[in-house]
């Protein structure tokens, strides 16, 4: 097959119509995914900022200079805004790589043999740390949150301790529902059982270095806290590829370093796990924050919490809708209120308000290991352009929900319940579905209804997100794992 030459303008075109088809970016109609600022003047600056290194290898700050300027420069900014005079670090690609090598310096640190060992975290932690338990051979143990609060209990998370325990992990906040865990109590039970403790503020962790009410003591401050992540690329408005790890100790820092000389090429260190890597995130990263500052971070983490407020009350004002626990920061989720006389589905309350023009996140019920049950919910990211739309917002939800009330909860396909109804009478198990090939997966999803071939520019339309959401709440999790892996797989690929 031969790829003919095309006209610079054409392909940016072609590029351009793609483009058309994508959930928008900015306007604030999009609540969760990304973080618009609001402020056209960081959009061109991030640009220009990466315009500037795209040529750069951020491989070895010896020969680019920059790099190391601009990581210098980003750990003394992250620092100062996450309580620490002397903290170091790292900027890493994303949320999920600062996630990893927070296990891998904490389990390096510590002298765990690879392959062995368990940390300890609560059932809203991110999956990135199964992501790094899988990738690092290692045993994630969620401890169960109270379902009404969505915070755990340092006293559950003390009985899961193990002799094999290396690393404690708490969020601030959690992404599912926005709840900030009890820090203080859990460095506490750190420094109780010499154990570390990560704080996972990827997501909200520059709101909340400026959020305008008082919170509970939460970052590098808190007694027992050794390692604390945060992401540039969601609430330091950078573009995607930037977010940093700080360790309270250098020694801690060290231990997540991959270093060789031992093979005839030339020395390799690497701070992060990628060798060559862009330094796009890194720059925009640097040059947003030297222009916001730290009061132009505030003044737009305002606007977010005053939109948060006034949305909070909007969806508390709905009968048969409530608000998940008490959220602290940029996020929240909404849930049926099981209480009211006539509850709404919060899924269907979505695709209402997708209809008015804004895009929530479905997120599907969860059964903890005791036995407990955090529901299906809703998740809206609030950014400082929310501020703008709010009252076009607040108004969406409400008349969404006018719609939605007395609608049916959103089914899985019939071949899936079909599927469910042999999993419960044994006629098949969890392990027959793993042992499918991918031709066959793929049989069972188009047979569902769930064509991964699709058009990607009409995927939104062709696929019926909260049919899959309770497809999710309906089959084994692993299944539904297999099941996505095998969608998303062939939608990316001829």
């Amino acid at each position: 097959m031969t790829s003919p030459a095309r006209a610079v303008d054409d392909v940016l075109a072609d590029l351009r119509a793609r483009r058309a088809s994508d959930a928008p970016t900015h306007g604030g109609r999009i609540l969760s995914y990304v973080y618009d600022s609001g402020l056209a003047e960081i959009d061109r600056l991030a640009a220009d900022a990466s315009a500037l290194v795209q040529p750069v290898n951020g491989l070895d700050p010896t020969v680019f200079g920059s790099v190391a300027s601009f990581e210098r420069d980003l750990i003394a900014f992250s620092r100062t805004a996450f309580g620490s005079t002397d903290a170091v670090g790292s900027v890493t690609s994303g949320g999920t790589e600062s996630c990893v090598l927070a296990v891998l310096a904490a389990r390096e640190h510590s002298g765990t043999r690879a392959g062995s060992g368990s940390i300890v975290m609560p059932s809203t932690a991110h999956a990135a740390f199964d992501k790094a338990a899988k990738l690092l051979g290692v045993t994630a143990r969620r401890v169960p949150v109270d379902p009404v609060t969505t915070r755990v209990d340092p006293a559950a998370m003390a009985g899961a301790i193990t002799d094999d325990t290396f690393l404690l992990v708490a969020s601030a906040p959690n992404y599912p529902t926005g709840a900030l865990d009890p820090i203080e109590a859990i460095g506490a039970l750190a420094l109780e059982r010499g154990l570390p403790l990560h704080v996972d503020a990827c997501l909200g962790g520059f709101a909340l270095a400026w959020w305008p009410d008082e919170l509970p003591a939460w970052d590098l401050r808190v007694p027992g806290v050794t390692s604390l992540s945060a992401d540039f690329h969601k609430y330091g408005y950078a573009p995607k590829g930037a977010s940093i790890l700080l360790h309270a100790d250098r020694d801690r820092h060290r231990s997540a370093y991959f270093a060789t000389t031992d093979w005839p090429g030339y020395p390799i260190v690497n701070a992060t796990l990628l060798g060559s890597r862009s330094a796009a995130g890194l720059a925009s990263a640097w040059a947003i924050t030297r222009h916001l500052g730290s009061d132009g971070f505030a003044d737009l983490v305002a606007d977010i919490a005053s939109a948060v407020r006034v949305l909070v009350d909007t969806v508390r004002r709905i009968d048969g809708l409530r608000v998940v626990g008490e959220p602290s920061g940029p996020v929240f989720a909404v849930s049926a209120d099981t209480e009211a006389a006539d509850p709404i589905d919060p899924h269907r309350w979505a695709d209402e308000v997708s209809a008015r023009g804004f895009t929530l996140q479905a997120q599907p019920g969860f059964t903890q290991a005791d036995g407990s049950v955090l529901p299906p919910s809703t998740h809206l990211t609030i950014t400082p352009v929310t501020a703008r739309i709010v009252d076009d917002l607040a108004a969406a939800l409400t008349d969404a929900a006018a719609t939605a009330r007395g609608r049916e909860r959103a089914t899985a396909p019939a071949a899936l319940v079909e599927l469910s109804s042999a999993f419960a009478s044994g006629a098949v198990t969890v392990d027959d579905a793993l042992g499918l090939d991918s031709a066959t997966t793929e049989a069972v999803l188009v047979g569902a209804g769930i064509d991964p071939h699709t058009d990607p520019a009409a995927a939104s339309d062709a696929l019926d997100l909260s049919a899959v959401i309770a497809a999710i709440d309906l089959l084994p999790r692993p299944v539904t794992a297999k099941m996505l892996t095998e969608f998303l797989a062939a939608f990316t690929n001829p």
